[in-house]
């Protein structure tokens, strides 16, 4: 963007007293945001949002983005997911039959080894098992929160799915860390 682009005027309209107060433009503030900071911080800015009382729970956040993704975007997602917590999980969750095929990498022996999801494998899951997931892996693994922020900041687009309240919290975080 050019020199007229100013990123602390801005985030300036989601700190403090205004970060109840959505911008009409929150969506595009989210862009220019996302396209011109660092990862961490936008990072940073969407574990803020997954973990606020002004949000949905984390889980049904996951879902609703799971919801709206593409198959790459979802597959990413879900093995992040699972990056978290297990393929035990995955089965304790999902049930013997839910992914055909996975059972069989599931079932290896040899302790918890990292399985990927295939899309094919994704595609099968609905938004409320992911949903389940979701939330199965925030109470093993609390930092799941972080590492899938970190996914998330990778696929700022597919994020303005969550809506203006939340894109509102992630940018008045990112203020106040600029501060």
């Amino acid at each position: 963007m050019g020199l007229g682009f100013d990123i602390g005027r801005i985030l300036e309209q989601y700190s403090g007293a205004g970060a109840g107060r959505a911008s009409h433009d929150v969506e595009q503030d989210f862009d220019n945001i996302a396209q011109n900071s660092p990862q961490e911080d936008l990072r940073d800015g969407l574990s803020q949002a997954f973990r606020s009382d002004q949000t949905p729970p984390f889980s049904n956040m996951v879902g609703q983005l799971f919801n709206q993704a593409d198959t790459n975007q979802r597959t990413g997602m879900l093995n992040q997911l699972l990056g978290s917590v297990g393929p035990s999980v995955l089965a304790s969750v999902l049930g013997g039959g839910a992914l055909g095929g996975l059972g069989g990498l599931l079932n290896r022996g040899g302790g918890e080894q990292q399985v990927q999801l295939t899309p094919d494998q994704v595609d099968q899951l609905s938004p409320q098992q992911v949903e389940e997931l979701a939330a199965h892996a925030e109470r093993e693994n609390p930092g799941v929160i972080d590492r899938m922020s970190s996914f998330y900041a990778q696929n700022p687009t597919l994020v303005k799915a969550l809506g203006g309240a939340a894109l509102a919290i992630a940018l008045g975080h990112m203020s106040q860390r600029r501060r």
